[in-house]
């Protein structure tokens, strides 16, 4: 069986067509400045090679369409006919409370996911165009949506709710999401397997550390806490979200810059977290390397970006009553050893023993504690384009 996966975004189509088979990754890639003069289109074939094509994408659709014509390419391509792709499968950011698992898209779904869009207005919009676009270049084909939130259904209302009227939560759906679910369902289950333990009595911390970051409280397969909520703005301090923030301080700052809504949220989404403090960059890596040269705003970030880890670890370690597994995931999460080593010291007293010659390493699954740490530390790789694949595979069957 092969499965398309598509990821659009406001201004991109990431895709990867999978051969389930196998589960290998016959070609990838990815459009980008979608709908913006300059757009291309990056692909990375099996054996590794990359290329970069510039083509005209004035809307998804036509992204779509020129996705598909590389996949069956004479050069690059990797199938003869399209009709060799059995579904598609789909990253749906928002799924509010309507879809707490995976589901195959039909129009009854559709109107459900579009009554979504308030809570998603940038990233609901992108993945209900992915989705029609498929449908009108390939009618029939099946399609399967996979929900960012869906993982993060089974918190408990004293986990999900505002201490704010509760008609708004009734009225509006005011309430924590959370997001990256795909990713903190992959690596649970993943590190479960990866350790030969059964997920069903484990407590497990999953930490999704990117440019966009978030924690995940896992307690026998099911997640009962988050850090991000009604938006990825709250919890974690990421490269340009603030995280959590005083909502005192957001109408303070509003009179004193005279910022309206729109304003306010471009302040605290696009300019704040690591960027905001170093005023450099957003990117870890460059913040890194500026603190080794002795710049101390750098330094600042990456004391501040550890401790909000480090405080989460320990929340949730007390909400599930303990902690026998964390995971270090995403970008940061599974190439920045100075992170994992230092967002671990002082967790000693959960039954944390850390090994920094084992913590050498970058994009592996591997075991970064002591063999005699009662708390397993690791890295797990995320692969969300899989797990979404595996969904879309099992849902047809």
């Amino acid at each position: 069986m092969k499965i398309l996966v598509l990821n659009c975004g406001s201004s991109s189509i990431k895709y990867a067509l999978y051969n389930m088979d196998d589960k290998s990754v016959m070609t990838s890639g990815g459009a980008e400045r979608v709908g913006q003069k300059g757009s291309f289109v990056k692909v990375k074939l099996s054996n590794g090679e990359k290329r970069e094509i510039m083509h005209d994408i004035p809307e998804h659709t036509e992204g779509v369409k020129f996705i598909f014509s590389l996949l069956t390419d004479p050069e690059i391509g990797v199938i003869k006919d399209l009709n060799e792709i059995d579904a598609v499968g789909h990253r749906m950011v928002h799924g509010g409370e309507k879809f707490n698992k995976s589901v195959v898209l039909n129009a009854e779904v559709m109107k459900t996911f579009e009554a979504c869009i308030d809570l998603a207005p940038l990233h609901n919009p992108a993945n209900l165009k992915g989705v029609n676009a498929v449908s009108e270049l390939m009618p029939g084909l099946p399609q399967v949506g996979v929900f960012d939130t869906a993982f993060h259904q089974t918190m408990p209302k004293e986990a999900f709710l505002y201490a704010i009227p509760y008609k708004l939560y009734e009225q509006y759906g005011v309430r924590r999401y959370g997001f990256h679910g795909t990713s903190h369902r992959y690596v649970s289950r993943r590190v479960c397997e990866f350790l030969g333990c059964d997920p069903a009595d484990k407590k497990i911390i999953t930490c999704h550390i990117g440019n966009g970051a978030s924690i995940a409280a896992v307690t026998d397969g099911k997640c009962i806490d988050t850090t991000m909520g009604l938006t990825p703005l709250e919890g974690l301090m990421m490269g340009t979200r603030s995280g959590d923030i005083d909502a005192g301080a957001i109408t303070f700052l509003e009179k004193k810059l005279n910022l309206d809504a729109d304003g306010m949220s471009k302040l605290l989404n696009k300019e704040s977290g690591v960027l905001g403090i170093t005023e450099k960059s957003s990117d870890m890596r460059d913040i890194e390397k500026a603190a080794e040269e002795g710049d101390p705003r750098a330094q600042l970030a990456l004391d501040m970006y550890f401790y909000r880890i480090k405080k989460y670890i320990g929340a949730y370690a007390a909400a599930m009553g303990g902690v026998d597994i964390i995971v270090f995931t995403a970008g940061v999460g599974e190439n920045q050893t100075g992170l994992r080593e230092e967002v671990c010291k002082g967790l000693e007293f959960l039954g944390v023993k850390f090994d920094a010659s084992k913590n050498n390493v970058r994009g592996k699954e591997t075991v970064v504690s002591a063999d005699d740490s009662r708390v397993k530390v690791c890295i797990i790789p995320t692969d969300e384009e899989l797990m979404i694949a595996t969904d879309t595979m099992e849902l047809l069957k």
